[in-house]
């Protein structure tokens, strides 16, 4: 368990810096359409989303080859985990944002930080504590989100989630 707590430790630090840079990576690179996969577009919602998701999955990839065949759950509880997070970020954004009738920088970062910290305390719990092991669907979750991060990314629905508040587009 040890060595669980540090590889999990070391993602939670891992996502927040890849996530920092992924936001800033798209306009640094020219604005790549490859790059635009994996990287946030704009100042929508939708799109600080991959900042979670595309770090922590990297990072599950990792660590399943140095820790995580050893745990017949790991894709479960990195699914379940990522997922949380990913809900987080708009549940807590929307809901300071209603209350407070702006948002402010500092509090965007915080919540992303909570989201990637979340996220891995309940992947650590469930690594550690259950047998729920339902992989084959998990992968094939991860797979369609992946899908909808792409799809999106080029072709977002007119809906506040893919909205940006910079451009209103």
């Amino acid at each position: 368990m040890k060595n669980l707590k540090c590889a999990e430790l070391i993602g939670i630090v891992f996502t927040i810096v890849l996530g920092f840079l992924l936001h800033f990576v798209y306009e640094w690179l020219g604005y790549n359409q490859f790059v635009a996969l994996f990287s946030a577009v704009n100042e929508s919602t939708w799109e600080h989303l991959k900042l979670l998701f595309f770090p922590y999955i990297l990072y599950a990839i990792l660590e399943y080859i140095s820790i995580g065949n050893k745990y017949s759950n790991f894709v479960t509880a990195k699914c379940i985990s990522v997922i949380c997070g990913l809900v987080i970020i708009p549940v807590l954004f929307y809901a300071y944002t209603t209350i407070i009738g702006t948002n402010y920088f500092i509090l965007d970062i915080s919540i992303f930080i909570i989201a990637v910290i979340v996220s891995y305390i309940i992947s650590y719990n469930i690594l550690k504590n259950t047998t729920l092991k339902i992989n084959s669907i998990c992968i094939l979750i991860l797979v369609l989100i992946c899908i909808s991060f792409f799809q999106f990314t080029f072709d977002p629905p007119n809906y506040f989630l893919f909205l940006d508040p910079v451009s209103n587009f």
